[in-house]
């Protein structure tokens, strides 16, 4: 078996698309970074595909500063191994990586220890919102420039509450900016005022993902962020098959939440986080 790493995004799809898309929920934060890089949002990518005698083994995909994503699509015992072997000979700093708990275990203890959990996920489906939900008041709208300091700050405070980071204003403001011009994030008013936001991302063949879920936490335990999930999950799936999500586990609440609007888990990935390799 040996990896095989592409430059260009158009010959990686063209392999790699057709094989995951025949799980397009499990594999569709794969599948949504793959279209941002056909897109051009990343200036920097490495993808990369495992093969043996019997066809693709693996695949790999990592955009720093974001953790490598790894998908096995059958037993091999050393498609890890020599992943992070493949890394290490090219001096490549993987910071993390995210897949099934074997998977990335295996990668991880390749790669040199120590790892840690970054976070223990739940990775959620839905194709139809539970009907006669208890709803908040007020109504959603598309976020537009005029609520971008707001979301920035809620940006920032996002990253904190989830352990992935605190990014730095400007950076924070860059990416406010982007979602807004692409009509991604969506608000929960009450009298007026936003309460509650979250966004829509990576959308694939049939599905699409939901993210940045944030309500300040003196406006918590007001039933907004579920009744917003819930609503506007259920205007994206007049366009897509299916919704996905990703949860901290350790989070009862947020997960009781989706489950209530109807998201069902259908997979456990980890984000391991680790520094850099250990050298022989």
């Amino acid at each position: 078996m040996e990896w095989k790493w592409y430059q260009e995004i158009g010959e990686y799809l063209g392999k790699a698309k057709p094989l995951l898309e025949k799980r397009e929920d499990l594999y569709s934060l794969f599948l949504g970074v793959l279209g941002q890089i056909e897109q051009g949002r990343y200036e920097t990518f490495y993808l990369g595909l495992a093969k043996d005698a019997q066809g693709v083994v693996a695949l790999a995909l990592m955009t720093p500063p974001h953790p490598l994503q790894l998908i096995v699509l059958r037993k091999c015992a050393n498609a890890e191994t020599l992943a992070a072997k493949e890394f290490r000979n090219a001096e490549i700093e993987v910071p993390g990586v995210i897949g099934d708990k074997e998977t990335a275990g295996r990668f991880a203890k390749a790669w040199g220890e120590p790892a840690e959990i970054a976070m223990d996920q739940g990775l959620y489906r839905i194709d139809a919102v539970r009907k006669k939900l208890a709803k908040s008041p007020g109504s959603w709208r598309v976020a537009n420039r005029l609520d971008a300091p707001l979301l920035v700050d809620w940006y920032q405070l996002f990253g904190e509450d989830t352990g992935i980071g605190n990014p730095a204003q400007d950076e924070a403001k860059e990416k406010i900016d982007d979602f807004i011009s692409r009509k991604e994030v969506f608000l929960w008013e009450d009298g007026g005022r936003a309460v509650s936001c979250m966004k829509k991302a990576r959308p694939s063949k049939n599905g699409i993902t939901v993210s940045f879920v944030f309500t300040p936490e003196e406006l918590r335990r007001k039933g907004y962020a579920r009744t917003l999930v819930a609503e506007v999950t259920e205007e994206l799936l007049n366009e897509y098959d299916f919704a996905m999500l990703y949860t901290d586990l350790a989070n009862g609440t947020s997960n009781k939440i989706y489950q209530e609007i109807g998201y069902e888990q259908i997979a456990n990935p980890v984000h391991l986080k680790f520094g850099l390799p250990e050298r022989e």
